[in-house]
Order: C-alpha cells, then structure tokens, then sequence
C-alpha cells in the first residue's frame, strides 16, 4: 500500500456526512489534492500550469465504496495513472483511499485532459511536459491508447 501515496491526512469535522462518515464529495478532494501534490512533486506546479496558461481537467469521475471513513481517521491516497493517449494527452487516473489501518475504503476512477486556460479549449502539452508525464507512477493494467 505504500507505494505512490501521494496525500496523508485526518478526516476533518467538515467532511463529514449527516450519517456521520466522510461526505461523497470529500473523497474527489482528497483525491484531486493528491493528484496535484503527484505532479507537483513531479515538477507540474500550479505555478507551472499558471506559466503556460495550461490546466488539468476532468471529463469523468467514478467512485466506488469498499468501507466506511469515520471522523479524525487519517487516510493515505495513491495516484497512478492507468491510460494515456500521446496525440491527444488524455489521460486516466486510478486512486485509492485508505484507512489508517491498511484496509482500502475507496477506489477513485478519472479520465481528463488538459485545456488551454485562455481559450477554453482542449490543447496539448508542451514538450518539456512529456518527460514529467512519463514519470507518472503506471497501474499494472496501463495502457496506451490512441483514439
């Protein structure tokens, strides 16, 4: 489980749900903020993506409950990427969330692509962007696809 674990944190108060465990939309938050700690770790900054007026959206976001997330529990999510296409950078993110003793609660599904901030249009990224995609940790099931 420790491998690609790329946030660390308690479940707060105000992430948590009338049924007293972590709300739905809670888990795409951690999810995105493990997502954006990976590329800035890989050199992708928010400051980076403000450079090149480039930003990560997402088209889809699939999330499947193994086990429920209870208030002060802390909770590890990993990031890997599981599809890529090179024409086009789109891309396919697995997470997955886990309890503080081990014990997977959530699997998180997103597929994406990157937009031009200015025009509002899907883009490419630029070429010193590649070698910092190719680092992404890979699911065992990662494919290339090209359509």
């Amino acid at each position: 489980m420790e491998n690609n674990i790329f946030y660390e944190g308690q479940v707060l108060w105000s992430q948590i749900d009338a049924n007293v465990h972590l709300r739905h939309s809670a888990y795409a938050d951690f999810c995105a903020q493990a997502r954006s700690n990976m590329l800035n770790q890989l050199g992708l900054s928010l400051s980076e993506f403000n450079n090149k007026k480039i930003g990560p959206i997402l088209f889809r976001e699939e999330l499947n409950y193994h086990r429920e997330i209870g208030l002060d529990e802390r909770i590890k999510v990993s990031v890997e990427i599981s599809k890529y296409n090179r024409t086009n950078n789109r891309f396919s993110f697995r997470h997955e969330i886990f309890k503080e003793n081990g014990v997977r609660a959530a699997v998180v599904l997103v597929d994406g692509a990157w937009m031009d901030i200015a025009a509002r249009k899907l883009t490419n990224i630029p070429e010193e962007w590649k070698e910092i995609i190719e680092r992404i940790p890979r699911t065992e099931d990662y494919q290339e696809v090209s359509e």
